[in-house]
């Protein structure tokens, strides 16, 4: 709109100073030469026009012939430009993809025709990376820190190469010459954070904690978390030598995170060894509701010193009525009314606990439970026999790596506030054991032996099926005698089982068994009337077998097998 506008501005001036000129005529003599040219004013005023436009043609031609060389090396330089800028794309894609030697072939054009760009550089130690030439891809990072545009990312290379060679004072150096440099870098930030974090250097690793949090790469919640861990680990190790900066820091620890454990059971302690009972209760019951853990409980139970058994029993209720479910309030509870002997209530504690699976906790607390009330020693035993089998109880869980106290950074990744108050997973998929099997001690011993006794199983007789006979010519002899002491053998040639049938004979009692003499064949004569008789299944003989009366007098050939008890 503003255009038109314009253009019609200009053309009302250019017409405007046509209509000043007609009204205004007038003649123009030019003597040149021994010429002469007289002429109007507004045929002049053309004259000029058109002379000034030959001119300025004149010299657009002049420029185009002297320019062509120039021409010539712009347009060459910008199709050597476009060929770089295009093999610093496909090298760039050949990277990402993994192939090497493309990338090799892309960075060599790259090179020959944009020598100089910043992206070649990276192409090149991009290159080098995957081809794994470290020298080169140094060289080509040193390279970048010549100029300013390329000089972050020649240390953000340098930092990597540095580390994957190990050289941890030369990534440190990098990092903090990139902070210095560029305040706002993410990775440069959380690199000097874990360098001070893994050197323990808890006030530095703060400082860096709270330049992230200004700078805004890491949000509040995470930054007050930080923080409260870097606090308690100076706490910690502040203990024995600087008791008052320790608890300083403590404190201010759990300000920033209520449920963080070790600060809050080091603040509870210290201000309970200080004889500020009264807020060391406030503050373990408060970390109490956010996180029950076993530490925060023996730090409540202990915070009076001196006390009796029976108030520390009265202080675990008090934990018990803060968080009634959690499996830490029952633990705390039954292990104060241990030691305080009131053992039927550490039962009932313990009972709704046991019928979800004993924990290893649960079966040393049962154990010890036994040892206190009876002394019984096999019981004692077996609740640590169960132990020994029981899922794990939650631990202090990190990358893998369970440990038995917290610590501020994992020793594996170096992560800060790696630590997890959790079940290892290595346990997590172990079966509980039986309610019967874990629930039966929490009832009178005495009882549980009694019902032990009455599940014996009583033995009855067994039926045996007798396999079918096949059918077979009469046998001509006859039937063994018996041995001394039995009764005679009884044959029924009418009641011979077929092919298809069976006998089936009942076998006594073990019972009854059990007292016969080891050498007895039949049943004896003084056994009960009502004793199931052996029977003896006739073995058909081969057309050649002589039979039994070429056998020895002294030693009758018994002609068949018989089915006892």
């Amino acid at each position: 709109m503003v255009r038109v506008l314009v253009y019609l501005a200009v053309f009302a001036c250019l017409a405007f100073g046509a209509v000043w000129l007609a009204d205004r005529p007038g003649e123009i003599s030019v003597i040149w030469q021994g010429y002469r040219i007289d002429t109007s004013v507004a045929i002049g005023a053309i004259g000029v026009v058109l002379l000034a436009f030959l001119v300025l043609l004149v010299w657009a031609v002049i420029r185009f012939v002297f320019g062509l060389p120039s021409a010539f090396s712009l347009s060459s330089r910008a199709r050597r430009r476009a060929r770089g800028f295009e093999a610093v794309s496909r090298g760039m894609v050949a990277i990402g993809a993994g192939d090497p030697v493309a990338a090799g072939r892309y960075t060599g054009e790259a090179r020959r025709f944009v020598p100089n760009e910043p992206l070649t550089l990276l192409l090149e130690a991009q290159t080098a990376q995957l081809t794994g030439n470290r020298p080169q891809a140094e060289a080509a990072f040193k390279a970048m820190l010549d100029r300013s545009e390329t000089r972050v990312l020649g240390l953000r290379g340098l930092f990597v190469e540095a580390k994957r060679r190990g050289d941890m004072a030369a990534a440190r150096a990098f990092a903090d010459d990139a902070v210095r440099r560029s305040p706002s870098l993410a990775w440069a930030n959380d690199a000097l954070l874990d360098f001070h974090t893994n050197a323990g250097d808890w006030q530095a690793a703060r400082t860096a904690v709270e330049r992230r949090a200004a700078l805004r790469l890491a949000d509040k919640a995470e930054a007050r978390r930080q923080r409260a861990v870097l606090l308690a680990a100076e706490a910690l190790e502040a203990r024995d030598k600087e008791p008052e900066r320790a608890l300083a820091a403590a404190l201010e620890a759990v300000k920033l995170a209520p449920g963080l454990t070790p600060a809050a059971a080091l603040a509870g302690r210290m201000l309970s060894e200080r004889g500020d009972v009264r807020k060391a209760s406030k503050l373990l019951e408060a970390a109490w509701r956010e996180a029950p853990h076993p530490d925060i409980a023996a730090a409540y139970l202990d915070v009076r010193p001196g006390d009796s058994a029976l108030d520390r029993l009265h202080r675990a209720q008090t934990l018990s009525r803060l968080r009634p479910a959690d499996p830490e309030s029952v633990l705390a509870l039954a292990g104060a009314a241990i030691q305080a002997r009131e053992f039927q209530k550490a039962r009932e504690t313990l009972k709704p606990l046991l019928a979800g699976g004993a924990s290893v906790r649960a079966c040393l607390l049962m154990a010890e439970l036994e040892d206190a009330e009876h002394g019984a020693a096999g019981k004692v035993r077996e609740w640590l026999a169960r132990a020994t089998r029981a899922p794990h109880d939650a631990a202090w869980v990190a990358d893998g790596l369970v440990s038995d106290h917290w610590m501020p950074v994992s020793p594996i990744t170096g992560r800060l506030d790696a630590f997890v108050w959790t079940v290892p997973p290595a346990t997590l998929g172990s079966p509980p054991q039986a309610l019967d099997d874990v629930l039966a001690d929490l009832d009178d011993s005495t009882k549980l032996i009694e019902v032990k006794a009455e599940s014996a199983v009583t033995v009855e007789p067994t039926v045996v099926t007798a396999p079918p006979v096949a059918k077979e010519e009469p046998n001509p002899l006859p039937p063994a005698p018996a041995e001394a002491g039995s009764e005679p053998a009884r044959s029924e040639p009418s009641a011979k089982p077929g092919p298809a049938e069976a006998e089936t004979v009942e076998v006594p009692k073990p019972a009854e068994a059990a007292g016969a003499p080891a050498g007895a064949v039949a049943a004896a004569p003084a056994r009960d009337a009502a004793a199931p008789k052996p029977v003896i299944f006739p073995v058909p003989h081969a057309p050649d077998d002589p039979g039994p009366d070429e056998e020895p007098p002294s030693e009758p050939k018994k002609s068949g097998f018989r089915l006892f008890g």
